[in-house]
């Protein structure tokens, strides 16, 4: 897959300079494939990705746009740590069905089937991951994840994404409040769509402002929405939006 970039992290410190970082807990190396994300300090999104356990050493499967901003940011935040992040040549390959023998499991969701990291590119690939996505409400890097997206918003606790008994993370108190003493007033939902609407159109209830369409997948699609706008009929551009779950 060309659209993400697969980095690799070793040294004596990595998991330990790992766990300081990132929303999961780096223990889940051991059993699988781990989502997390990198936040700011105010809580808010910076990236998503997977690690995999390769020896002692780790893989970061990213979006590649994304990449290069996130090995540097890492590399600012590694100080005298032990830690060497480089590039690779490997080639994320992914698919559903039965899991060969180098794959493992997409922690977010089992319909998003197995991902393997080999050295030659994946051949053609037939399935509409989209489709898949908006399906299982999965948040994408560039869509529905954005500079100010507050993680628990989009879902990541469903996805496996966030660990609240690892202890501190970059931006750990504010996710943290906002799961103990916070109803979220908005969020990421699925919608049907009625009509012409490309992704990035405001959605608007009876004129006001409810929120914002991302990802579609024929007449379904994600959408970011304030909850108390969202009942009933909504209008983006010329197309019809409803709340689906």
């Amino acid at each position: 897959m060309t659209d993400r970039t697969i980095l690799h992290l070793s040294g004596a410190d990595t998991r330990e300079f790992l766990q300081g970082m990132v929303t999961n807990d780096i223990a889940r190396l051991d059993h699988g494939l781990v989502y997390t994300a990198l936040l700011t300090p105010q809580g808010k999104y910076i990236a998503d990705f997977l690690l995999k356990s390769d020896g002692d050493d780790v893989l970061l499967d990213a979006d590649a746009t994304q990449a290069p901003a996130l090995k540097q940011r890492l590399t600012m935040y590694k100080l005298r740590a032990d830690v060497t992040i480089s590039d690779t040549d490997l080639h994320l390959h992914r698919g559903l069905g039965p899991r060969p023998e180098d794959a493992l499991a997409d922690p977010r969701h089992a319909a998003l089937g197995w991902r393997a990291y080999r050295d030659t590119p994946q051949g053609d690939d037939s399935v509409d991951w989209t489709a898949l996505m908006v399906e299982n409400q999965i948040p994408s890097a560039g869509q529905e994840l954005h500079p100010d997206t507050f993680i628990l918003e989009v879902g990541f606790e469903r996805l496996n994404g966030v660990d609240f008994r690892k202890g501190c993370y970059v931006g750990q108190e504010v996710t943290a409040r906002m799961k103990h003493k916070t109803e979220l007033r908005k969020g990421l939902a699925q919608v049907h769509v009625d009509g012409p609407a490309e992704p990035g159109a405001e959605i608007k209830a009876d004129g006001k402002p409810a929120g914002t369409l991302h990802s579609r997948a024929g007449d379904r699609a994600l959408a970011y929405l304030r909850f108390d706008r969202a009942g009933g009929d909504m209008q983006a551009g010329d197309a019809t939006i409803r709340r689906l779950d």
